[in-house]
């Protein structure tokens, strides 16, 4: 436990780098079927005035016995109830992938509650929710073209993917977490009116350009669209970039340790 801190964390939430002292938090979205310690790899290199922790959905991790969640209206309420003991100081969202997704829309629904904001919101790998799904459903595909699929997209290892018996036990999860992405219904309201950075892959062939620049309809305030080195998981590898990127979003909490 963050010495800060005098209480337990929810199940949704997983410790990834405690920071004694830390000004601001980072909350991390990973992407679709990933755990919260498998997702934010660079956690380590985190400046010291920012913590972080993880969303820990069920179906993954010290969860994996509990049945996956497709709902995301179901996921949204638990996380509003479960990031509220940590909202006790500035913190802002990175999401990647459909971790995006949840990360917005979780915004939103504070946001209707009238709870405190996060300062930043920063959106990897995932179009903006009002651009329309063109992509045909997968999550329903019998399992050999579903692992195909995954094959296709990458971030899963080829011989994890070839193995039977764990993707047994991993395609529940994969499958809840398409089902999120694939029945997603946007419905408009306002813009946000925290900043939204959208980040991207240059070689990412699921998301263009011009998906990520439509986050900039999302925010009343300030946007950027930063893009980097690699493909749809770039945040794997660009670690150190996108911390740079971080601190130039948060200048007023840099020297504050």
């Amino acid at each position: 436990m963050n010495p800060d801190l005098q209480f337990e964390l929810d199940p949704w939430i997983k410790w990834l780098r405690p920071a004694a002292g830390a000004k601001v938090r980072l909350l991390y979205f990973p992407a679709a079927g990933a755990s919260a310690v498998s997702g934010l790899s660079w956690r380590q290199i985190l400046p010291p005035y920012i913590d972080a922790l993880g969303v820990q959905l069920p179906g993954r991790g010290e969860r994996f016995q509990e049945p996956p969640i497709s709902d995301l209206r179901v996921i949204v309420r638990a996380l509003v109830a479960a990031t509220r003991p940590l909202r006790d100081r500035p913190y802002v969202l990175f999401g990647h992938s459909l971790g995006a997704l949840i990360a917005f829309e979780l915004t939103r629904a504070l946001r209707r509650n009238s709870e405190r904001l996060p300062i930043h919101l920063f959106a990897a790998a995932h179009r903006a929710p009002q651009v329309p799904q063109t992509d045909p459903p997968v999550h329903q595909l019998p399992e050999g073209d579903f692992v195909a699929e995954l094959l296709r997209l990458g971030g899963m290892a080829p011989e994890i993917l070839a193995d039977r018996d764990l993707m047994e036990l991993l395609l529940p999860a994969l499958r809840a977490d398409f089902a999120i992405h694939e029945t997603y219904t946007y419905v408009d309201e306002p813009p946000l009116a925290c900043p939204i950075t959208a980040c991207g892959g240059l070689e990412d062939a699921e998301v263009s350009f011009e998906e990520l620049a439509a986050w900039r309809q999302q925010t009343s305030s300030a946007f950027e669209l930063r893009r980097f080195k690699g493909g749809h998981f770039f945040v794997h590898s660009e670690g150190q970039a996108l911390i740079e990127t971080i601190n130039t979003k948060l200048p007023q909490y840099r020297h504050l340790v």
